[in-house]
């Protein structure tokens, strides 16, 4: 009885657990400043390069729904084009 009890405790507790590194939920930013407070490299899609002469920004976060709020492809109303050089990163910054 004891068993089943600390068992079924175990399956609620892990069913509601969050995890600690978990991002927040996906939106369009108004602009890069704000979207680099919560990205500070940038929003890309999987498989983007940077566009650059120098060294090309590489750790930006890779997460094809976040991208696709910023980039300015088939916006609804609110959202913004961040990504001006159209990359697929938008706001790439090192």
């Amino acid at each position: 009885m004891l068993i089943a009890s600390l068992a079924a405790s175990a399956v609620l507790l892990s069913a509601t657990a969050v995890p600690a590194s978990a991002a927040p939920a996906p939106k369009s930013y108004k602009n890069c400043t704000e979207l680099n407070k919560v990205y500070p490299h940038g929003v890309g899609k999987k498989g983007a390069r940077d566009k650059t002469s120098g060294k090309p920004v590489t750790t930006f976060r890779v997460d094809n729904t976040l991208y696709s709020y910023n980039d300015g492809g088939a916006r609804h109303w609110g959202e913004y084009d961040l990504d001006r050089d159209n990359d697929g990163i938008a706001c790439e910054k090192r």
